[in-house]
């Protein structure tokens, strides 16, 4: 290739990257506007103290060692204390954050297939699909799922390392690949399947297989020489999937076999299969939680054996002919795999932002078949221009609007609610949404739904208790508390409502310590359990107790005011007024002024 040419092809290279981020920010602009949710956003960064602490060495520590949200992904929580560094709880940097990561995965993608293949048009509308398909807003607007941004912008970062080192075999271009898979699983682990697509890229469009089986002359050989370079990723892939259904298991998200059967986890994996390939093509109707749905009718069961088995055979019949059909249909499956419920890790049947890397299977299906139905060029070029613009303006004003129902949890979770059935993890949400904001008795109503589509579910009768609570109605609320405790005698959070919402308030405070103490044993990093057994400890009067327990509260968020304003409370009462004035002070300085106005009501700290 000339200078001039080589020029010219940076130049558009360099055009078509621009496009595709501005029209990636435009679709998505709108969420840099919106604030945290209350779904897994406390979690991992609003109520979370090791994020708030910023990047430290404490920070780094706690990020490798943590199976904290049962994962462990320390690069998520390093780029998330990386934001709060930057941003503090301004929603607005963190969102920013997930769309510069969506940018650069689309910007990757093309580079990507455009390198592999040097089809300009085809790499552009796989990019396109997958940077405004509406199943992206997900993994875009929700803080908390940063997890899948970070992971899929190293895990296509490492696939383009991979292919540089199909181009000369260079050992450094493996090993860059290799660390840049280690940053994806330690991002999110769903990226295991990397190796398998790698495997399908090896056949097409890189051909490796087939040069292979042409130098060597023995198919077996070739396939073992090519599987054999892939040993040290797929050991990735084995360790981060033992620890990772470790973590999960610890944390109580492995459902038995006795809870979930392993005939109903095949029929939704199915089911499954077949309505993302809906979603895919028809994206309405998408929620942030689908229920499991327990039972299945036949005839979807079978529609759906029977959708998936003429895909399946169709494109193994002709695999050699139409190898993209091969690699993207498998693509699809494959990458699928790890959330799909066989094993089943939450109570969730689907979730949009698992197509996150299936989808682009589907893609590259479209990209290379759809034009083989137009085999006359002059017709090619006047219909399918104009028909992928069309139907990419389609998806992306679907996508803007999809993106609006991240306003708020209140307008997520009625939107939800509108479109899907039975949906009591949703109802519950709703209900935690009014509790926030006072409503009580509203959020009864939507507790009272979660319990009557889920009568069995632990959570939602453990939050009416608290609605309860703040309705000033202790003895229904110890009834809920109680309720919630024996359908889940694991839950540090039920045992810490009724310390806090039950016997505190009854004044019953030996009670609520102890339940503060199973709080804390079952959950040892359980925050308000901390400044639970502060305040019951100095209601007491054992004042030095309550101080060593709002220490651990201080360690574990070092910026709560209200742990702080109830140390100072706390040494005040036995006398230390000088550190109490530090700490009340502080609490004035972090936000909470009333623990200073209360000691200047003694007149101290003036």
């Amino acid at each position: 290739m000339s200078n001039s040419l080589k020029k010219n092809h940076s130049k558009q290279k360099i055009v078509i990257y621009i496009v595709l981020a501005l029209l990636t920010f435009a679709v998505y602009w709108q969420v840099d506007q919106f604030g945290f949710t209350t779904l897994d956003d406390d979690i991992y960064v609003t109520e979370n103290g090791h994020v708030q602490s910023g990047i430290s060495s404490d920070g780094v520590h706690w990020a490798f060692s943590t199976t904290y949200a049962e994962f462990w992904h320390p690069l998520t929580w390093l780029s998330l204390m990386f934001n709060y560094q930057l941003h503090g709880l301004n929603a607005g940097g963190y969102h920013l954050t997930n769309i510069v990561l969506h940018i650069l995965s689309t910007l990757l993608l093309f580079s990507l297939f455009h390198r592999m293949t040097g089809a300009v048009w085809k790499s552009i509308f796989i990019a396109t699909f997958f940077a405004l398909h509406p199943l992206r807003v997900e993994s875009v607007a929700w803080i908390a799922e940063r997890k899948d941004a970070l992971s899929m912008f190293f895990g296509l970062a490492a696939i383009y390392a991979y292919v540089r080192y199909a181009e000369s075999c260079r050992f450094f271009r493996y090993f860059i690949c290799f660390i840049l898979f280690a940053f994806a699983l330690m991002s999110k682990p769903t990226m295991v399947t990397l190796p398998f697509v790698l495997m399908l890229l090896d056949y097409w469009p890189l051909q490796r297989w087939q040069k292979a089986m042409n130098e060597q002359g023995k198919t077996l050989k070739s396939a073992a020489s090519l599987v054999w370079e892939k040993i040290p990723l797929i050991f990735l892939t084995i360790v981060f999937s033992i620890l990772t259904f470790w973590a999960h298991n610890k944390g109580g998200m492995i459902a038995s076999l006795e809870h979930l059967p392993f005939l109903v986890r095949v029929q939704n994996m199915v089911v499954s299969y077949v309505s993302y390939l809906g979603k895919i093509f028809y994206p309405v109707d998408l929620a942030f939680f689908y229920p499991y749905p327990y039972a299945f009718p036949l005839w979807k069961i079978l529609t759906s054996c029977f959708i998936l088995a003429v895909i399946t055979s169709t494109v193994i019949y002709t695999f050699k002919k139409y190898p993209f059909l091969f690699v993207g249909w498998f693509w699809y499956l494959g990458t699928l795999v790890p959330v799909i419920g066989l094993v089943k890790s939450a109570n969730y049947a689907m979730a949009d932002r698992c197509t996150y890397l299936p989808s682009i299977g589907i893609a590259m299906i479209l990209a290379w078949g759809i034009p083989l139905l137009f085999p006359r060029v002059e017709i090619r070029k006047k219909i399918l221009f104009p028909a992928a613009t069309a139907f990419l303006a389609i998806l992306s004003v679907l996508t803007w609007h999809q993106c609006g129902y991240w306003k708020n949890s209140v307008v997520l979770c009625r939107h939800a609610l509108q479109v899907t059935k039975n949906n009591y993890m949703v109802h519950n949400f709703l209900g935690l949404n009014y509790q926030e904001r006072g409503q009580n008795q509203r959020a009864i109503l939507d507790f009272n739904k979660a319990i009557y589509f889920k009568p069995n579910y632990a959570d939602a009768y453990s939050n009416r208790g608290n609605a309860y609570s703040g309705l000033g109605q202790y003895q229904q609320a110890m009834d809920d508390f109680n309720k919630a405790i024996r359908l889940n005698p694991n839950s540090a959070k039920a045992y810490y409502n009724r310390g806090a919402f039950a016997f505190n308030k009854l004044g019953e405070y030996q009670r609520a310590i102890e339940d503060f103490n199973e709080a804390i044993r079952l959950k040892p990093d359980l925050l308000s359990a901390y400044e639970g057994q502060g305040a019951a400890y100095s209601k007491i009067g054992q004042y030095q107790r309550a101080i060593n327990y709002l220490n651990q509260a201080i360690r574990l968020k070092p910026n709560k005011a209200f742990a702080y304003g109830l140390r100072g409370a706390a040494y005040l009462k036995q006398g230390n007024k000088e550190q109490s004035c530090r700490d009340v002070r502080k609490a004035c300085t972090l936000g909470d002024c009333k623990w200073l106005e209360w000691a200047q009501g003694y007149g101290y700290c003036l």
